[in-house]
């Protein structure tokens, strides 16, 4: 099976491309570092050329609201109309859990349209909506740092490794369309702050993290319900601890 990624150099593309190498696929990164531009078009019809799948992990260089948005309309749409002509089976798209609760988040918003823009497309879809990674949790804090301190929302927060949201995708990808969403997230769901301070401690950082209701996640307040999933979910395999041991 001939399964493209695109954005397939970054975090997850680069190890959901060894996953699928693994595992006997003929597996190809497609990003602006290979040649191919999704948003502008470059070296995309060449790039899907006889490909069976096309996984969608690409994240946007701007977050800015007006930039961030045009990135994923405009790549989703290309992509959309590229497949099509290409005849591709299956189009898996990495989106967030929650984009739908949490529309004061930029970056939120657009994922939301690109979701809209893939159910659109005539290419038979899964769109895999996965809560935030471990890997992103010392970002997540110092985004907090106020003096001395780090300070992050207290509501419940369910992340989860990229490894396990790699996983995932590989099983969506080489199975049928869902022609549906799923939700994953992490196997353990406790305070914000908690993870956070977790992670500082085992990177030796000896800022005290604290948890506040009112403090705002990427410019937004959030609750209980914005970040994690409300209904059914598949669950990664691995807790907090045994990531945090690797580091």
């Amino acid at each position: 099976m001939k399964i493209v990624v695109i954005g397939g150099t970054g975090l997850i593309g680069s190890k959901l491309v060894a996953k699928l190498k693994q595992q006997g696929h003929e597996a190809a990164a497609a990003s602006p570092k290979s040649g191919v531009n999704a948003v502008t078009g470059e070296g995309l019809a060449a790039a899907l050329a006889g490909a069976d799948v096309v996984i969608d992990v690409a994240n946007a260089p701007s977050w800015e609201p007006a930039a961030v948005l045009e990135f994923f309309e405009r790549s989703s749409k290309n992509l959309g109309a590229t497949e099509a002509a290409a005849g591709v089976k299956h189009h898996v798209a990495l989106s967030i859990v929650g984009t739908e609760r949490s529309p004061d988040i930029a970056y939120f918003r657009a994922k939301l349209a690109q979701e809209t823009i893939v159910k659109a497309s005539s290419v038979p879809y899964s769109i895999v909506r996965a809560t935030q990674f471990f890997e992103f949790l010392g970002a997540i804090a110092e985004m907090g740092a106020v003096g001395s301190n780090i300070v992050v929302p207290s509501a419940q927060f369910q992340p989860i490794a990229a490894d396990d949201v790699v996983d995932c995708l590989a099983e969506v990808a080489t199975a049928r369309p869902l022609n549906g969403t799923i939700d994953i997230a992490g196997p353990e769901k406790a305070p914000f702050n908690e993870f956070v301070a977790r992670r500082l401690k085992a990177s030796g950082d000896s800022r005290p993290v604290v948890g506040d209701p009112s403090a705002q996640y990427y410019g937004a307040p959030i609750s209980d319900t914005s970040l994690n999933p409300l209904g059914e979910a598949r669950l990664g395999k691995t807790p907090l601890a045994t990531w945090l041991a690797r580091l």
